[in-house]
């Protein structure tokens, strides 16, 4: 077995597409899922299986949730191992200006065109940054990540790929309880 994490897309979210976590733990057990756990309201599953494709997971929890819940959510799973490297990778981590409670990570569904990264101007967001590492996008907003407009949506219609982003907190826990 081996410890795999869900992010789902959308959930929760100005009384959109409302799923209990209590009650997705069950639906997913019900499936064949193993210790499965969730962390706060916005969709971080953890889950153990024998099956190591992370779309393949994907998949299956986005038909689950469709089945069970009616809702089309993107979902992006990753194992614990990869999440980790993906925290550990962060080019923020070393520059002592960059405030970690303004940390953010968007991941992407694949890596997308480095052409059209390009396009993008970066002076149109300051003071926000970001950085683009494969599939993953570190974000720095000093302003709130909610007051930036490097969103979810931004990268999405930008690479037309899906996107989900999680703040710098949610992150390491999820590594901690991986790991417990």
């Amino acid at each position: 077995m081996q410890k795999f994490i869900a992010l789902l897309r959308g959930i929760n979210i100005n009384g959109k597409n409302l799923i209990k976590m209590e009650t997705l733990r069950t639906v997913m057990e019900s499936e064949g899922f193993q210790s499965v756990e969730t962390y706060i309201q916005s969709g971080n599953i953890l889950f153990d299986t024998n099956d190591f494709d992370e779309k393949k997971q994907a998949k299956r929890i986005q038909e689950v949730i469709k089945k069970e819940f009616g809702y089309e959510v993107p979902v992006l799973v990753l194992s614990t191992e990869s999440l980790i490297l993906l925290v550990d990778n962060n080019p923020f981590r070393n520059d002592p200006t960059k405030d970690k409670s303004f940390w953010h990570l968007t991941i992407l569904e694949a890596v997308p065109s480095i052409e059209i990264l390009g396009k993008i101007n970066v002076s149109k967001y300051l003071p926000d940054e970001f950085i683009l590492l494969e599939n993953a996008i570190y974000l720095y907003c000093p302003r709130g990540y909610g007051q930036t407009k490097l969103t979810n949506n931004f990268w999405e219609s930008k690479f037309n790929l899906c996107a989900t982003t999680r703040n710098w907190k949610t992150l390491e826990k999820l590594i901690n309880l991986a790991n417990s």
